[in-house]
């Protein structure tokens, strides 16, 4: 629970309802997550930090569409289910010892990302093997549309992931380094029970860049009871995900509140751009981003946890919010 002494500034405001991003809000599967798109990115032969840099925040069906043109429309939910089924499986393998550049990225209690430069995942530069076995990038992907690209390697059994993740050869560094258990399990984020058990059902929904089977899966596991309102990325009805106010709106108005006096919780720059467009009231938590790489897109509040906001039931039935901050 945060110390109030802790925050020499408290703000309070009412809302009449939440919405909340999923991963990297509610729960924590960076881990599984990564391991996901580290095992893409070397399948593409592109740079993994690249890649996982890029994807996080947005639909995995844009990030596959970016990363592979040639992949057919009508084959996308396939693949975007069968990608999400590997996290899955990742996040359910047991802790296995590795070598801490795997979590290089991961900090306690927060996982920090370096901005790219380029905006799309388009532009990222491709990885040849060199002579001596290091990567060198080229200048330019080139995709052959004739191709029909395989997925296959994505519908894991759980023999196969338990043998990409033994296998240390993708993340072996030049330097001898002190291996170390990595728990790729999907966890519940630090005052995420407290704030959802003080908020009456029906009073917040979630709005996801994942797809069903994925924002499902995470929120069985980590025990929050999946709400009723709950707008994931294969929703039919969506055109466009985040950074764009899509999601949010649509789960407004399913919950039957304005966005307007909605309160969206958010973690990455791509979903606080879709919660500022969407005209709630934005509250950052810096559980995957670092503080100055995520306070500059328009959030109203940035805290550290969810243990910082506070909620309470006004007589008039509105949701009354102290951030301390």
């Amino acid at each position: 629970m945060a110390n109030p002494t802790s925050y020499p500034n408290a703000a309070t405001f009412t809302a009449d309802g939440v919405l909340f991003d999923m991963d990297g809000t509610l729960t924590d599967s960076i881990a599984a997550v990564e391991a996901a798109w580290t095992a893409k990115a070397e399948e593409l032969g592109l740079e993994p930090e690249a890649v996982i840099a890029a994807t996080h925040g947005r639909r995995a069906s844009d990030n596959l569409q970016e990363l592979i043109p040639s992949l057919r429309k009508e084959h996308i939910e396939r693949e975007v289910e069968a990608f999400e089924k590997s996290i899955l499986a990742f996040a359910d393998t047991p802790p296995q010892s590795r070598k801490p550049s795997f979590a290089s990225h991961r900090s306690s209690g927060s996982f920090s990302r370096s901005p790219m430069s380029n905006s799309t995942l388009s532009s990222l530069a491709p990885m040849t093997p060199m002579s001596d076995g290091t990567l060198a990038r080229r200048t330019s992907i080139h995709y052959n549309p004739d191709v029909s690209v395989s997925f296959t390697s994505y519908k894991l059994g759980r023999s196969e992931v338990e043998v990409a993740i033994t296998d240390d050869s993708p993340f072996e560094d030049e330097e001898a380094e002190t291996e170390r258990l990595v728990d790729m399990s999907v966890r519940i984020l630090p005052g995420v029970r407290a704030l959802i058990d003080s908020l009456p059902e029906g009073k917040y929904a979630v709005a996801t860049s994942g797809a069903k089977t994925y924002c499902h899966g995470c929120l069985t596991r980590t025990n929050i009871t999946i709400p009723k309102v709950c707008v994931t990325a294969d929703d039919s009805r969506l055109k466009r995900g985040k950074p764009y106010p899509d999601p949010f709106l649509l789960a407004a108005a399913d919950l039957g509140v304005d966005p307007k006096r909605s309160v969206i919780f958010e973690d990455s720059p791509s979903g606080i751009k879709a919660a500022v467009a969407a005209g709630g009231t934005v509250i950052a938590v810096c559980t995957s981003h670092k503080r100055e790489q995520i306070d500059k897109f328009g959030a109203h509040y940035v805290v550290d946890t969810m243990d910082q906001v506070k909620v309470t039931h006004a007589e008039n039935g509105e949701l009354l919010f102290t951030v301390l901050h």
